[in-house]
C-alpha cells in the first residue's frame, strides 16, 4: 500500500461512514510515487518557475544607473526597479521552497533493488529514508538556490555599507547575485533529467523542444547584457574616482559627490561647477581612460536611460556577441575586461554548440520524414532508370509513391500497431475499422466479438488510378472494403462472346467474396479460388484488405451462426450472384416469350382450321369462285402456321449465354460444432 492512495469502497449505505485501509493518512503525510501525475505536474510547475526565476535575476544589475544633468553626473539606484524585481523574486523562492517540502514527501527507486533487474526497481516510501537520502545528496543546493541572498544585499548590506566617505564601490556586491546563479540553473538539468524519465521527451513536439531551446539561448543573451550594463556603469565610475582623486583645485574632490544623494548639497554644486571630472571621461572627448567593450554604453547614454530602452539594448548586444563568439569586440588592457571577453567567447561557443544545434535538430526532425522519401524517390528512380522501364510504367510508380506519401506521410502503420499491446491493438483497430465494417451489410448483423475478430485483421490498402486489383481468372488472395474511391468491375463469364456484365463499387461496397465462399466450405482445399470479375480503380482508392488466411479464421466463426438471414443477406449484396441472378431473369423471360409466341401460334392455326370445317359443312352449294377463294385463304394459313413453327424451332435451338452459378456459401455448423453447441 503506498501512501494510503488505495481505499476500499463503502461497505454498505447505512451511515456516512466510510472503511480506509490503515495505510490511509492525511494528504499532508502522504509519500508520493515520483512516477505519479502529480509530481510530473509538479515538475513541469517547477521548471517554469525555475526559468522564471533565472530571468528575474539579472534584472538586479540594472538597479545602478548615471543620473543627473550633462554638466554634473552622479550615481544612482533605481527604486521602482528595485521594488518590482524583489516582489517577483520574493514569489519565486516560494516556488524552491515548495520544492524542497515536496521532494522530502517523494519516495525514491532504490538503487540496489533485487527486482531492478526486471522492471523499474523497488520504491522506497519510508519518510526517514527519504530524508537521509535527500539531505546526503541535493538538500544543500536546494538551499543555496532557495535563499533570499539578493533581496539581502540590496536591501541591507548596501545600505548599511554606504557612507558619507565611501568609495562607491558597493555594485561589485550586486556580483553576489551570480553565485546563487549557479546553483539555479544547476537544477534545471537533473530536473530535465527526471521528466525525461518519466515521459521519455522533455518537449512533445518538435516546435516545442526548438522554442525551449531558443529560450535558454536568449537567456543566455540576457544574462550577458545584464552583466555587461553592470561592468559598463562601474567602469564609467571607476574613471570618475581615479580623476577625482587627482583633483585638488579648484574645490577639492571628494567621492561622496558622486552620489546623486549629495546633489542638491552647496559644496557639491560649488564642486561641479569647475570640476573637470566628467569632462575628462566623457569617451567623446580626448581623453586618456580606455573604456574598450564598455565604450558603446558611455557614448550612447545606456547607463543613464529608461529601464525599457536600456534592457533591449543590452539584450540586442548579449545576443549579438555570444552569436559571434565576441569577434567585434575590442577590449582594452583592463585585466577584468579582457576575462569577460574571454568568458563571452566561450560561453558563446558552447551555447550555440549545444542549444543551437539541438534545436537544428529538433527542426530537422520535422522533415526527417520527407527526407527519407525524397531518398526513397530518388533510389526508386535510379532503380527504374537502370531496368530501363517505359515511360508509362515509370509514371505509375510515381503516382503510386506519391499517393502513398500523401495518405500516410511515410509512417509505417502496420511497425506502429504491431508494437503496441494486443488490448490497446484491438481498440484501435475498432476505433478505426468498425464503423466501415458495420457498412458492409454482410457484416452489420454479426455481434461485437466476430466484429473485433474482423477488425484486428484488417489491414490497410492503397491503389492508384486504374491499377488491376484483381483480373478475371486469377486467384482471389484478399477481400477488399471500399473506404474511399471508386472501382470498376466487370466481368465477361470466361471470355464468352457476347457476354458483358459492368458495375461501379463505391465506398461501403466489397469485392473479392469468392474468397468468402471458398473460406465458409467446411473442408476447404489449399487453392484459392479463381476471380470471376476484373476490378480495376478509376480513382485514386483507400480500403481495408482481409486475406485469405485471416479470413478463414474469421469464416470458421461465421459457421456458429444459426441463421438463414446472414445467407439471403450475402446473396443480396454479393455482385457475383446479382449478376447471375440477372441472367437467370433474362433467360427465364426468353422462355417465357418463347412459349407465349408457340402458344398463339398454335391457337392461329387451330382458328383457321376451324373455319375451314365451317365453310365446308355450311356452304356446299357456293359458287366455283367462292371455292377458290376459301382454298386459297386456307393454304396461306396453312404455310403462315409452317413457316411460324419452324421459326419457333430454331429460337428453341438457340440457347441463351449461361452463366455459372456461384457457389453457395455454407452457413451450417458442422457435426463437431453442434457437440460443442450441446455441450
Amino acid at each position: 500500500m503506498v501512501g494510503g492512495r488505495n481505499r476500499l469502497p463503502e461497505m454498505g449505505k447505512a451511515g456516512r461512514s466510510k472503511v480506509f485501509l490503515q495505510g490511509h493518512a492525511p494528504w499532508y503525510k502522504r509519500i508520493l510515487d515520483p512516477g505519479s501525475e502529480i509530481v510530473l505536474r509538479w515538475n513541469w510547475i517547477f521548471i517554469v518557475s525555475c526559468l522564471v526565476a533565472l530571468f528575474i535575476d539579472p534584472l538586479y544589475f540594472y538597479l545602478p544607473g548615471v543620473g543627473g544633468d550633462v554638466t554634473s553626473s552622479c550615481v544612482k539606484t533605481d527604486a521602482s526597479l528595485r521594488i518590482v524585481v524583489t516582489c517577483f523574486r520574493t514569489i519565486a523562492d516560494i516556488f524552491y521552497l515548495l520544492h524542497i517540502i515536496i521532494k522530502f514527501r517523494t519516495g525514491y527507486v532504490a538503487p540496489n533493488s533485487a527486482t531492478r533487474v526486471f522492471g523499474r526497481g523497488e520504491l522506497v516510501m519510508d519518510s526517514k529514508k527519504i530524508a537521509q537520502r535527500y539531505l546526503r545528496s541535493d538538500f544543500f543546493i536546494d538551499l543555496i538556490a532557495t535563499l533570499p541572498l539578493p533581496q539581502i544585499v540590496i536591501w541591507f548590506i548596501i545600505p548599511a555599507t554606504r557612507s558619507p566617505r565611501t568609495d562607491h564601490n558597493n555594485n561589485a556586491l550586486a556580483l553576489i547575485v551570480l553565485i546563487q546563479y549557479i546553483p539555479r540553473l544547476y537544477l534545471i538539468f537533473p530536473l530535465s533529467s527526471q521528466i525525461i524519465k518519466a515521459t521519455g521527451v522533455v518537449t512533445k513536439t518538435a516546435w516545442a523542444g526548438a522554442a525551449y531551446n531558443l529560450l535558454l539561448y536568449m537567456l543566455a543573451s540576457h544574462v550577458a547584457g545584464a552583466a555587461w550594463y553592470l561592468l559598463s556603469v562601474d567602469r564609467y565610475t571607476s574613471c570618475w574616482k581615479k580623476i577625482c582623486r587627482k583633483e585638488f583645485a579648484p574645490v577639492p574632490c571628494n567621492l561622496y559627490y558622486l552620489d546623486c544623494d549629495t546633489f542638491g548639497h552647496n559644496d557639491r554644486t560649488i564642486w561641479a561647477n569647475g570640476t573637470d571630472v566628467f569632462k575628462n571621461c566623457d569617451p567623446r572627448n580626448d581623453i586618456v581612460f580606455q573604456y574598450g567593450i564598455f565604450e558603446s554604453a558611455v557614448k550612447k547614454n545606456v547607463v543613464s536611460i529608461g529601464f525599457v530602452e536600456k534592457y533591449f539594448y543590452c539584450l540586442w548586444w548579449g545576443l549579438q556577441q555570444l552569436s559571434s563568439y565576441g569577434q567585434n569586440l575590442s577590449t582594452s588592457l583592463f585585466i577584468g575586461e579582457t576575462l569577460f571577453a574571454i568568458l563571452i567567447a566561450i560561453l558563446g561557443l558552447v551555447l550555440f554548440a549545444h542549444l543551437i544545434g539541438n534545436m537544428q535538430t529538433y527542426l530537422q526532425s520535422l522533415t526527417v520524414r520527407l527526407e527519407e522519401w525524397r531518398v526513397k524517390r530518388r533510389d526508386t528512380e535510379e532503380w527504374m532508370r537502370h531496368r530501363q522501364l517505359p515511360e508509362d510504367l515509370k509514371h505509375r510508380v510515381r503516382r503510386f509513391v506519391q499517393y502513398k506519401w500523401l495518405a500516410t506521410r511515410g509512417v509505417n502503420e502496420e511497425a506502429i500497431l504491431r508494437g503496441l499491446p494486443a488490448d490497446l491493438r484491438r481498440d484501435i483497430q475498432r476505433h478505426l475499422c468498425l464503423d466501415l465494417v458495420r457498412r458492409v451489410p454482410l457484416f452489420s448483423q454479426m455481434d461485437d466479438q466476430l466484429l473485433d475478430a474482423i477488425c484486428e485483421r484488417l489491414v490497410s490498402s492503397l491503389s492508384t488510378e486504374r491499377t488491376y486489383i484483381v483480373r478475371e481468372g486469377d486467384p482471389v488472395t484478399e477481400m477488399l472494403f471500399i473506404i474511399r474511391g471508386r472501382l470498376d468491375s466487370c466481368t465477361t463469364n470466361g471470355g464468352r462472346t457476347g457476354f458483358f456484365n459492368s458495375i461501379v463499387l463505391r465506398p461501403g461496397d466489397f469485392c473479392g467474396e469468392e474468397l468468402l465462399a471458398w473460406a465458409l466450405l467446411p473442408k476447404s482445399t489449399m487453392n484459392l479460388p479463381c476471380s470471376t470479375r476484373t476490378v480495376r480503380a478509376l480513382a485514386e482508392v483507400e480500403a481495408f484488405a482481409l486475406h485469405a488466411e485471416d479470413l478463414k479464421f474469421v469464416a470458421n466463426q461465421f459457421r456458429r451462426l444459426h441463421s438463414k438471414k446472414l445467407q439471403h443477406t450475402f446473396r443480396f449484396y454479393s455482385h457475383h450472384w446479382r449478376t447471375w441472378a440477372a441472367c437467370f431473369i433474362q433467360a427465364a423471360w426468353h422462355r417465357y416469350k418463347r412459349r407465349m409466341m408457340e402458344n398463339n401460334l398454335t391457337m392461329a392455326e387451330s382458328s383457321a382450321l376451324d373455319e375451314k370445317e365451317d365453310d365446308e359443312s355450311g356452304q356446299a352449294v357456293s359458287s366455283s369462285s367462292r371455292a377458290k377463294l376459301n382454298l386459297g385463304v386456307t393454304i396461306l394459313a396453312s404455310r403462315f402456321a409452317a413457316n411460324t413453327r419452324r421459326g419457333a424451332q430454331k429460337i428453341k435451338d438457340v440457347e441463351m449465354p449461361k452463366l455459372q452459378k456461384p457457389e453457395e456459401p455454407d452457413f451450417s455448423t458442422e457435426p463437431d460444432d453442434d457437440r460443442l453447441f450441446a455441450l
